[in-house]
């Protein structure tokens, strides 16, 4: 295995983190509004993200890091074609994390419900554009000879990166309504059980309709990169399984089905494009590559070091984080938020 393989395989793994952990946290600010009934409730809702939102995002500014260090002709053109969805998710993300810590500052309703808005809004948007920004990856946008992006907005908002976009959204909110089922207790579990129930139809459909789109729209399943095989189907199938296992109350197993669902579905994207990094619309010879786009031998043999001595311990501490606030969140617990 060359370096270049390593670093494309890092970074797969970064963002299959990120989605997963940051997906549900997602899920439970896009449902914050709609679940709660008064402020204690959305506080409630709130705290049980409270000790790992922030440390979810440490999984993207890794990858993005990542990306920069090991591939920088990937970072600067995906970056340009992405210059104005990457701004709005900036300005969400930044909306959402402050109002984490503002929302609490006053006891007014109205300065409450602008940051509780903003929390959903922070949620969504991210979300979206994630979903999006991903089909464009194997979609194919117009990259020329030079690496350079050709292209407007409007390339980005077509028909099956929207699919995409709202096709993420509703599995990460199906992915937060179930992890509220193992953080909430009373009132609160009882209506995110049935917000997942309800969710996981409208989710499940638009995946199936989604990987059908792709065997349509790109070349992800024909590449003679890695053929992801049966691993969609796999995505799927445990998608699938949720339903089952929400009516036998076993949400941690349909936690867990999520989780393997948003990771196989990163997996699947991330094989079918591989050697490739960002598919040119205009030519195909012209699409960027693990290969085209590295940084050099010595620099790629820096970063490796770099990844193995602090990936672990990210890793490390993110298991004792979540180990520690392993438990239900109650109206009674100590509210911060």
């Amino acid at each position: 295995m060359d370096l270049q393989t390593l670093w494309f395989i890092i970074i797969t793994f970064l963002f299959i983190g990120f989605f997963v952990l940051e997906g549900f946290d997602f899920g439970v600010g896009i449902l914050l509004p709609f679940i709660s009934r008064d402020d204690r409730q959305r506080r409630t809702i709130i705290n049980t993200i409270g000790p790992f939102w922030d440390g979810n995002e440490v999984w993207l500014i890794t990858a993005t890091s990542g990306m920069f260090a090991a591939f920088p002709d990937w970072y600067a053109t995906l970056f340009s074609a992405l210059y104005l969805p990457v701004l709005m998710m900036l300005v969400a993300l930044i909306f959402r994390g402050v109002a984490f810590e503002f929302r609490s500052k006053r006891d007014n309703p109205a300065w409450r419900s602008f940051w509780d808005w903003s929390i959903f809004g922070g949620s969504v948007v991210p979300a979206l554009l994630w979903g999006i920004a991903l089909a464009n990856f194997i979609r194919g946008v117009p990259v020329d000879g030079s690496m350079h992006y050709t292209g407007g907005l409007l390339n980005l908002l077509n028909p099956y990166a929207l699919l995409c976009g709202i096709t993420a959204t509703l599995i990460f909110t199906l992915h937060g309504a179930i992890f509220l089922t193992l953080k909430t207790t009373g009132v609160l579990q009882e209506r995110a059980m049935n917000f997942a129930k309800k969710l996981w139809a409208p989710a499940t459909l638009l995946c199936i309709l989604f990987m059908a789109y792709t065997t349509i729209e790109t070349d992800l399943f024909r590449h003679l990169g890695v053929n992801p095989g049966i691993i969609p189907v796999f995505s799927v199938l445990a998608l699938i399984s949720v339903l089952f296992l929400l009516q036998k109350n076993a949400a941690g197993w349909a936690f867990a089905m999520t989780s393997v669902a948003i990771a196989f579905s990163t997996i699947t994207i991330f094989m079918g494009l591989y050697p490739r990094l960002l598919v040119s619309s205009l030519n195909p010879a012209w699409s960027l590559t693990i290969y085209n786009s590295s940084s050099s031998a010595y620099s790629l043999g820096l970063v490796s070091v770099v990844a193995l001595v602090f990936l672990p311990i990210i890793i490390m501490y993110q298991g004792w984080s979540y180990w520690v606030f392993r438990q239900r969140v109650t109206g009674d617990s100590e509210l911060e938020y």
